[in-house]
């Protein structure tokens, strides 16, 4: 009995050890001049995510930053900014709206929105008021939120 008890064991463990492990994710997003939405885009704009995702800016045309937007932070996150012309991984862990843009651009509507998990800041988040462009594409983005 003793051995049967030890053998079921040992293959629980193998199992267990085999089966897949959860891992992050890694979403690239592009800063660029132009892109499918027009100039001076993120790309894509927006980004489903899971908390312990990796979201990776890449400075594809030079001249590009991102920054995350006051008040579009959900409860827990740490705003961020990242040098220009730089590289910038950004691991999301807190749930909700994450709003972003490229300092220089913003005025030309250079956003972008990442959803983690539930969107429990989503009220707060749509309640920061941008201009031109900005306010155009953020709009459009707000509406892919689920």
């Amino acid at each position: 009995m003793f051995g049967k008890a030890m053998m079921a064991a040992a293959l629980a463990m193998t199992a267990a050890m085999a089966a897949p492990m959860a891992s992050a994710e890694t979403i690239e997003v592009e800063m660029l001049n132009r892109g499918e939405d027009g100039v001076m885009v993120f790309e894509p704009a927006f980004v489903k995510a899971a908390p312990g995702d990796v979201i990776r800016f890449l400075p594809t045309d030079k001249g590009h930053n991102v920054e995350s937007i006051k008040g579009m932070l959900p409860e827990g996150a740490e705003a961020f900014k990242s040098k220009m012309n730089d590289t910038f991984e950004l691991t999301v862990e807190a749930e909700g709206i994450y709003g972003i843009k490229c300092t220089p651009h913003y005025a030309m509507g250079m956003v972008g929105l990442i959803e983690v998990g539930e969107p429990v800041n989503l009220d707060d988040a749509q309640g920061v008021d941008h201009r031109g462009k900005a306010k155009t594409r953020m709009e459009a983005l707000f509406e892919q939120v689920e």
